[in-house]
């Protein structure tokens, strides 16, 4: 069995699952910016008392799932969603879909992925990719961070769909369930919708952690840990936030030039010129980001190890803050005509 289907390589999983199913259903409207921006991807959220892999938990977008629910929400179409306890469930349900010609999004852990390079796997069950077809013992996959289309066994998909640990799949699978046309209306409401809820969770979610509150907050933190936690303890936490930041996904500084490019294609709907000016300043921090990144990489490699370099990268996310705080207020005067 075997779905046609067209892949298209995406810079992060789920905007990539996201547009290609939407792709599937006749969307053709539907890029990788518009379907980050409308779904509100941007966040950013760090939880010290959570730990991953041994550092705290930081995450540079929204929860996994997300990204999908509201884009498809804000177009009118509708979804499905489905865990299983049961593996042997979730593959009866996954071939009478491919069966019934219909590609599903798949929720997987990355440890495990065969085509992924060594170097890329490590426990992480918050990856996304399709599943589109059939042939023998081995399921056909676009996953949309690869450049072409793959495969795997049953039992490497098994495998995946039900990994253990934080964020387990439990055999999740997802799709649009009916054909819709959408209109440029509906897009252009789904625009203002998604910045306005991004708006929200960047500037207005109360306490320390979250939005642009829990950049600079990181930032604070990040000037004591050298005293507090040791240069290498220090050094793993800083490596935890630049594999959340460049490797899950596109992380940190990707996912604000995918930010910046939705300001841009959004001009085509909404012809307000603020938003090109606003989208140049998620590219600035975009950089900044990067420029953090080979910080911290320095730092956890050994090559840095000085308090003061612990401040450069501690003043890093204090300036990205104060840049997205401004960028998101700017956001948030937008008129917005219909």
């Amino acid at each position: 069995m075997k779905v046609e289907f067209e892949h298209l390589q995406a810079a992060h999983c789920e905007n990539g699952v996201t547009t290609n199913l939407l792709r599937t259903i006749g969307v053709r409207q539907m890029t990788e910016p518009m379907v980050f921006g409308m779904g509100s991807g941007l966040f950013y959220i760090y939880i010290p008392l959570m730990k991953i892999n041994g550092g705290p938990a930081i995450a540079f977008r929204t929860q996994p799932g997300l990204i999908f629910k509201r884009t498809c929400k804000a177009l009118g179409i509708p979804v499905v969603r489905k865990k299983f306890s049961s593996k042997q469930e979730a593959e009866k349900f996954l071939v009478e879909c491919l069966n019934a010609g219909r590609p599903v999004g798949c929720q997987v852990g990355v440890y495990y992925l065969s085509y992924f390079p060594k170097e890329y796997r490590f426990h992480f069950n918050a990856h996304n990719l399709i599943v589109y077809g059939r042939e023998e013992d081995r399921y056909l996959v676009s996953d949309p961070v690869m450049e072409t289309v793959t495969s795997l066994s049953a039992y490497e998909l098994e495998r995946v769909r039900f990994a253990k640990g934080a964020l387990a799949p439990r055999g999740q699978v997802y799709y649009p369930s009916a054909a819709r046309e959408v209109t440029d209306d509906q897009i252009r409401k789904a625009i203002v919708s998604g910045v306005k809820r991004n708006v929200r969770d960047m500037l207005y979610i109360p306490g320390n952690f979250a939005g642009v509150s829990g950049i600079a907050y990181t930032g604070r933190k990040i000037k004591k840990w050298r005293d507090k936690l040791g240069l290498q303890k220090a050094g793993l936490y800083l490596a935890q936030l630049v594999r959340m930041q460049e490797e899950i996904g596109t992380g940190g500084g990707g996912f604000r030039y995918i930010y910046g490019a939705f300001l841009q294609q959004a001009h085509a709907f909404h012809p307000n010129d603020a938003l090109l000016d606003i989208s140049a300043k998620f590219t600035q921090a975009g950089d900044r980001w990067r420029q953090a990144a080979v910080q911290a990489a320095g730092i956890y490699k050994g090559r840095l190890s000085s308090q003061a370099d612990f401040d450069t990268m501690g003043d890093y996310l204090i300036e990205i803050a104060a840049i997205e705080r401004e960028a998101f207020r700017a956001l948030s005067n937008i008129k917005w005509h219909a």
